[in-house]
């Protein structure tokens, strides 16, 4: 190996690109899905619930690697250091990378519907990759008419946690879908707090994400409704008895939401400080499914 590829800051820039945390959206719908269906059957397939997360973590890092290939081919990412793309030089091997990425997560997932002689997980699970590549994939690039947002709330929201609650029972259920509003609004958090350090980049490309649109300080303010709206769902869904008392213990991750709030509130138009946003969004994202599963078994 070269000193280039050992030095740190070499070494940084692939963490950046890796991205470890945002691997987060691929193991907290696993945990809630699979935490609900364990409160309302008493049993898990704990098989199934590791293929399954063996395939959504492949699926999802098919979605970053081929994200950034599609936005090589647009050059919205030339000044994006830590695109894999840029890193490796090569956008054809990242590309073939991603699809390797994908078949592997579609394996995982055929051999559940194999196991359990049921299409369905599958046929959720090919939906949420649909969305995914309407959301960067060309001719689509819906994510570039600022889209992206609305694509992301169903993919990992509904999409998911029913997919994960059908794999464990081969049934639904009211209060996993209740759940999977919140965990929806929490990821589409993350994503849209992705885009306040790269307005400029953006609009050399055209892309029309919703800060974009919106600029920085109403983007800002709308971040408040978006977290107000995730856990007052929370909230209403308790009052109307659709999900369990519970489901309230999500709410001790607060502080992570006011946090993001005030964060993004102060540094909105400050592309390097406000680029960390994402960070304080996984982690509220994280910290509040664990807790909302917690609260399906413990009260």
């Amino acid at each position: 190996m070269t000193p280039e590829v050992l030095s740190p800051s070499r070494r940084k820039l692939w963490l950046a690109a890796i991205k470890p945390p945002m691997y987060s959206v691929a193991v907290t719908p696993l945990w809630v899905g699979t935490a609900i269906a364990w409160a309302e059957t008493g049993r898990v397939n704990w098989a199934i619930f590791s293929t399954f997360l063996a395939a959504a973590i492949c699926i999802v890092a098919w979605s970053n690697v081929s994200n950034d290939v599609f936005d090589a081919e647009t050059g919205i990412d030339r000044n994006k250091h830590h695109s894999i793309v840029n890193l490796m030089g090569n956008k054809t091997l990242a590309f073939w990378i991603s699809n390797g990425l994908l078949a592997l997560g579609i394996a995982g997932i055929l051999a559940i519907a194999a196991l359990q002689q049921d299409g369905t997980v599958l046929g959720l699970v090919l939906l949420c990759c649909a969305l995914g590549y309407l959301y960067q994939g060309p001719p689509f690039r819906l994510g570039y008419q600022g889209l992206g947002e609305i694509l992301c709330f169903f993919a990992y929201g509904p999409l998911t946690l029913c997919a994960v609650y059908y794999s464990q029972t081969q049934s639904w259920s009211t209060a996993n879908l209740c759940a999977s509003v919140f965990l929806g609004l929490t990821t589409t958090i993350i994503l849209f707090c992705s885009h306040f350090h790269q307005v400029e980049d953006d609009v050399a490309a055209g892309k029309r994400s919703p800060i974009v649109r919106l600029g920085t300080q109403r983007g800002a303010v709308l971040l408040n409704w978006l977290c107000g709206a995730a856990y007052g769902s929370v909230l209403a869904f308790v009052a109307l008895r659709l999900l369990p008392l519970g489901a309230l213990l999500s709410l001790a991750s607060l502080p992570f939401a006011l946090k993001l709030c005030q964060y993004v509130g102060r540094h909105h138009s400050q592309p390097q400080a406000v680029s960390s946003s994402k960070f304080i969004a996984v982690a509220m994202h994280f910290w509040s499914g664990l807790l909302l599963g917690l609260g399906f078994l413990v009260l």
